[in-house]
């Protein structure tokens, strides 16, 4: 059920350990939301440009969005929010760029299905 997106500069790449913040991310969700392991979903976008303000250089971001079903409480996902941003600075080694990060914690709308094969 949790489907987390890391949308990520591409800049970033050789320094972030994907599958290390992944593994702990899902870890987080089971222990923080209840989530089942099986069940925790991320995928990695790799993102080529980033303008911030009238910058078009020299900046690199991470935006981490997870999405849950219904009925965690605010204090579950800013706790999941400030968890996401921890795992961030052990999981990510930056150069010379200044880095933007992020993160968020939705419901899934009610329309969510998932099918399984």
């Amino acid at each position: 059920m949790p489907q987390v997106t890391v949308e990520y500069s591409d800049t970033l790449a050789s320094g972030f350990d994907r599958k290390g913040f992944a593994t702990a991310l899902h870890a987080e969700l089971v222990e923080t939301a209840a989530a089942k392991a099986e069940a925790c979903k991320t995928r990695f976008v790799r993102t080529e440009d980033v303008a911030v303000g009238p910058d078009t250089e020299g900046h690199a971001h991470v935006h981490v969005s997870i999405a849950l079903l219904p009925g965690r409480t605010d204090e579950t996902k800013a706790r999941l929010t400030e968890a996401a941003l921890d795992l961030l600075r052990t999981h990510l080694r930056t150069g010379e760029e200044r880095l933007h990060t992020s993160a968020e914690v939705r419901e899934l709308d009610a329309s969510y299905r998932k099918f399984e094969g």
